[in-house]
């Protein structure tokens, strides 16, 4: 049976919870319970900010990529957010993990992640990305350049074979902003096909007797809301396959077209119609290998803000409140270091008021953070209640993915903890970051 990714309707009928968890319901006094969980009470028992992840929402959301893609190898990009529960979730749902480091990897791996069900990527590894990877078994490493396919082989052990695949640049623009578009030529990411690069590190991994060319890997950007720029890649892919086979009579069997796959953090905003996705690809991959004489291979998909963003929830308390002229700001406990999205790609979120009921009329505001940078912005021009006042909790959904997994220590203020909801239940995953953690590097005078 095909799991939807969309909200359940008649579990959240109302359109301001249609971008926040499936379990998400309105609750008296204005609250807002999350797997039956208050957030107040969560405020309460962990501070704010913190960061609220719904277990089952991960799980729906995983279940519904397996269903739409099966005999497809679906890798969970831990970039988006990785703790050990996040990895032991997805484990147990039948994913494996796309990882982009060596800390990403051992994490993993403690949390009893197998590693021959990961993927290695990085466009600049470290000798200690690769030693780990090779140490560990991973089981694929994505080559980025041509410089890597030397050191690389180096490294793995004699009488062994290391499985690689390339990153191709296809030369297809497509991301909801520059700086996450990646299957352009003008980005740091991946070998091109237009200028030859591609097809020289094809012959230059074949050439290597400790390494094995399992296939081709694409990441064509974020936020990505249509399905024809997939489709244009696996055309380009394909054609790249038929080559390879004409010019090395090798027949590659696996395809990686990576992730990137749009959510809507606003109501009413587009999110890629994943079931929609797999249907045409699948389509167009067997419409190409037919046209190319080709098997078709083996299809593996990474997606990572599509399962981990909609089923987390930000929950700042506000200090205080700015009014003057037209202009109205409410300032929270956290920012741009626990999430720097809105100021690195102007993203935007539907903030709301939760823990008690307002009868005021919306008025535009805007949520800013409490950091020394007049780009400590988290929502612009948003609508909420016009007493909105100092003490009050602001929740912020959609907001799993690349918000903790981004947070930096600026103003040494400290991470936030994440916390997972389950069942009526609630339970710490990562704690907060103290001050004693940050100061305890500080080792010289």
């Amino acid at each position: 049976m095909t799991v939807s990714l969309a909200p359940e309707p008649a579990r959240s009928p109302s359109r301001e919870l249609s971008v926040w968890p499936a379990s998400a319901r309105t609750a008296p006094h204005g609250d807002v319970t999350v797997a039956g969980v208050a957030l107040t009470e969560i405020a309460e028992r962990f501070g704010t900010p913190v960061y609220v992840l719904d277990e089952a929402e991960v799980r729906r959301r995983c279940r519904a990529y397996r269903a739409a893609f099966p005999d497809t190898d679906v890798l969970y990009a831990a970039k988006a957010f990785l703790c050990r529960a996040m990895a032991h979730w997805v484990r147990e749902e039948g994913l494996g993990l796309d990882v982009c480091s060596a800390g990403e990897l051992e994490l993993a791996v403690t949390a009893g992640f197998p590693p021959e069900r990961m993927v290695l990527h990085g466009n600049a590894k470290s000798p200690e990305d690769l030693r780990a990877a090779l140490r560990l078994g991973v089981g694929r490493i994505v080559v980025d350049s041509t410089g890597e396919i030397a050191r690389l082989a180096a490294q793995v052990p004699a009488g062994t074979r290391q499985k690689v695949l390339l990153r191709i640049t296809p030369g297809i623009a497509a991301g909801s902003h520059a700086a996450v578009r990646t299957g352009t030529d003008d980005q740091k990411f991946g070998l091109s096909l237009a200028d030859g690069t591609a097809q020289h590190a094809v012959a230059r991994v074949l050439g290597q007797p400790r390494l094995e060319l399992a296939g081709l890997h694409c990441h064509l950007g974020s936020q990505i809301d249509s399905v024809k720029p997939y489709l244009s890649a696996v055309r380009r892919l394909v054609g790249l396959l038929a080559r390879i086979r004409r010019q090395h009579g090798v027949t590659l069997p696996e395809l990686d077209l990576g992730g990137g796959h749009a959510v809507a953090y606003r109501p009413g905003e587009r999110a890629l119609d994943v079931a929609a996705l797999a249907v045409r690809v699948r389509a167009e991959l067997a419409a190409s290998c037919a046209a190319a004489d080709l098997p078709v291979p083996r299809l593996a998909v990474e997606p990572g803000r599509a399962i981990a963003a909609p089923a987390g929830v930000a929950l700042y308390r506000v200090p205080s409140v700015k009014r003057g002229g037209d202009r109205t700001f409410v300032a929270v406990d956290g920012g741009m270091s626990d999430n720097p999205r809105p100021a690195l790609y102007g993203v935007g979120y539907a903030p709301r008021l939760v823990g008690r009921r307002s009868g005021a009329a919306p008025v535009p505001v805007t949520v800013v953070g409490r950091h020394c940078e007049a780009g400590d912005v988290l929502a612009a021009d948003v609508p909420l209640p016009g007493d909105i006042r100092a003490g009050d909790l602001v929740a912020v959904p959609v907001s799993g993915a690349y918000q903790v997994s981004m947070a930096s220590g600026y103003n040494l203020v400290g991470r936030p903890p994440v916390v997972a909801v389950a069942d009526g239940r609630a339970r710490l995953l990562v704690r907060r970051e103290s001050l004693t953690d940050l100061s305890s590097r500080d080792v010289g005078l």
